[in-house]
C-alpha cells in the first residue's frame, strides 16, 4: 500500500481491527492506522526494538468529524520523525521520549518554581519599599492574611486589640517597636489582675510579629528575646475539681444566685456532659434529638473541629426539657439579647465569676450584688472546671480513661492508634454519662 487516505480511514467498522499499511523501506519504521470495531481512528509508527520486538509507538488520534486530533498529513509528519531517529540508532524509541519528556517537564518545572521565587523576592522588596507602616496597617495586613481563618473571623482578635494593644502602640511605625512597648503593653494588663488575658495578647503580638518577619516587614521581632516566665511567672496548669461536698453546695447555692434559669442548667448540662461551654452556647434546637436522646455538636462547633455525638442522661436530658420550655422559639439554645444569633460563648463564664468574688475585691459596678453567691470552699471554679469535673467523677465511677477521653471529644495523640483504631465507644460513652448522670441525681437532689 502507498499511503494512507481519508477514505481508507472513514471505513465502516468491522468486527475486528482494520489496519491500514503505509510502505516504507526495509529498516526504516512503518507508518500504520488502526480502526477499531468501535470506530475509533488511531495512528501509530511501528518499529523492531533493540530486543528485536515489534513495538507500534501512538502517534495519536484521526481527526474526524471536527472532533480534536490528527489528519492524516499531520500524523505521517510525525511518524517520519520518528523514523529519523530511529535511523539516527536510537532503536528503543519509548524510552527515549519519556525520557526527554520528563527532561522537558523537569526544566519546565523549574524555570516555573524559579519564576515563583522571583515573583516572592519582587514581592517582598515592593512591599519593604512602600511607605512606612505602623502597627494597626501591620495589624489589618495579619488579620487579613492569617486571623480572618478563624471561626469567628478574627472578631475576638479585633476586640483585644482595639481594647488592649492599639490604643499604646497602634500608631508607632513597625521598625520604631521595642521589647520594653511589648512590655508595657502587657504590664498594663497585668496591673488590672487579668494575667490570662496578658499571656494570650502577648501570643498573639508574638504572632503578627513573626508574622511581619516572615515577609520582610522588619528586620526582628520585638517579642524574640521576652522571656515569659520572667514576665508572667509560672504558668501553672489548672487542676481545679470539684468535690462531692461542693457539689452539694453548689445544688443549693444556684437557684438564690440572681441568675437566669438557662445559665444554672448550663451549668448542670455542662457539668453532666463533659462538654465545653461555647460548644453549649452555640448549639442548636435542630441537633437535639429529644427522641433518640442525642446532642449533636457539628464540627464547626467544636473546637478541634470534629463532630461528636452526646448520649443525653436522664440528669441531662431533663435540663435540656427544662431549656427547651424556655427556648424553644428559637433556633438557638442559648440565643442573644437580639434573639439573632448565639449569646456570647462568654457570657455563662463571666456571670459565675461575677458571682465569686471575695469582699477583698475591687467593687465592679454594674454587676450583680451576690458578688460571693458562688463562691465554694475549695476555691474559684469555672465552666471548663466543671468539664474536668464531669470527667474525673466518670473515671472515680470506673468508666475506663478511653471512654472518658472519648467523651471529652479528645483527639487520639498517639498518631498510629489514631490512625487504625477506629471503634467508636458509642456504647460505652453512652454508659458511661448513665453512670454520671446517676451521680449527680444523688448528689442534687433535694
Amino acid at each position: 500500500m502507498a499511503e494512507i487516505t481519508d477514505r481508507q480511514l472513514n471505513v465502516k467498522p468491522d468486527s475486528k481491527d482494520i489496519w491500514l499499511n503505509e510502505s516504507a523501506p526495509k529498516g526504516h519504521g512503518r507508518f500504520i492506522a488502526r480502526v477499531t470495531p468501535k470506530g475509533e481512528r488511531l495512528f501509530y509508527f511501528r518499529y523492531t526494538d533493540s530486543k528485536g520486538a515489534r513495538v507500534r509507538l501512538p502517534i495519536g488520534s484521526y481527526n474526524k468529524d471536527g472532533i480534536k486530533g490528527l489528519t492524516v498529513k499531520d500524523a505521517r509528519k510525525k511518524a517520519r520523525e520518528l523514523s529519523d531517529l530511529y535511523l539516527s540508532g536510537i532503536t528503543d524509541l519509548r524510552e527515549y521520549l519519556d525520557a526527554k519528556q520528563s527532561t522537558i517537564t523537569a526544566q519546565y518545572e523549574k524555570e516555573l518554581a524559579q519564576l515563583e521565587q522571583e515573583k516572592l523576592e519582587a514581592d517582598a522588596l515592593a512591599e519593604a519599599l512602600a511607605s512606612r507602616q505602623t502597627i494597626r496597617d501591620l495589624f489589618e495586613h495579619w488579620m487579613k492574611i492569617d486571623i480572618v481563618n478563624r471561626k469567628d473571623g478574627g472578631a475576638e482578635v479585633r476586640r483585644m486589640f482595639e481594647k488592649d494593644v492599639l490604643p499604646f502602640i497602634g500608631n508607632m511605625y513597625i521598625e520604631d517597636i521595642r521589647k520594653s512597648h511589648i512590655i508595657e503593653v502587657t504590664d498594663t494588663l497585668l496591673a488590672r489582675k487579668v494575667q490570662r488575658m496578658a499571656r494570650v495578647i502577648f501570643s498573639l503580638l508574638r504572632q503578627m510579629f513573626r508574622f511581619a518577619l516572615d515577609r520582610d516587614l522588619i528586620d526582628q521581632d520585638p517579642t524574640a528575646t521576652i522571656r515569659k516566665a520572667r514576665v508572667f511567672g509560672k504558668d501553672n496548669e489548672r487542676e481545679r475539681v470539684l468535690t462531692e461536698e461542693e457539689i452539694k453546695l453548689l445544688a443549693q447555692a444556684l437557684p438564690n444566685a440572681g441568675l437566669l434559669l438557662s445559665t444554672q442548667l448550663a451549668v448542670w448540662i455542662t457539668l453532666g456532659t463533659c462538654c465545653r461551654i461555647g460548644e453549649l452556647l452555640t448549639a442548636r434546637w435542630q441537633h437535639i434529638d429529644f427522641t433518640k436522646r442525642t446532642w449533636l455538636i457539628p464540627a464547626e462547633n467544636s473546637k478541634n473541629a470534629k463532630a461528636h455525638t452526646i448520649y443525653l442522661s436522664d440528669f441531662v436530658l431533663k435540663q435540656f426539657q427544662l431549656l427547651y420550655s424556655i427556648n424553644n422559639q428559637y433556633q438557638w439554645c442559648y440565643p442573644n439579647s437580639k434573639k439573632n444569633d448565639a449569646v456570647c460563648p462568654k457570657t455563662i463564664t463571666k456571670q459565675l465569676s461575677d458571682r465569686q468574688r471575695l469582699s477583698k475585691d475591687e467593687i465592679l459596678t454594674n454587676r450583680t450584688q451576690k458578688a460571693d453567691a458562688l463562691l465554694l470552699p475549695n476555691g474559684k471554679w469555672t465552666p471548663h472546671d466543671l468539664r474536668r469535673t464531669g470527667a474525673t467523677l466518670m473515671t472515680a465511677l470506673g468508666v475506663l480513661p478511653e471512654v472518658a477521653e472519648r467523651c471529652l471529644n479528645h483527639i487520639e495523640e498517639n498518631k498510629i492508634k489514631r490512625t487504625y483504631q477506629r471503634y467508636s465507644y458509642a456504647k460505652e460513652m453512652q454508659e458511661a454519662w448513665g453512670l454520671l448522670s446517676n451521680y449527680l441525681q444523688e448528689l442534687t437532689i433535694n
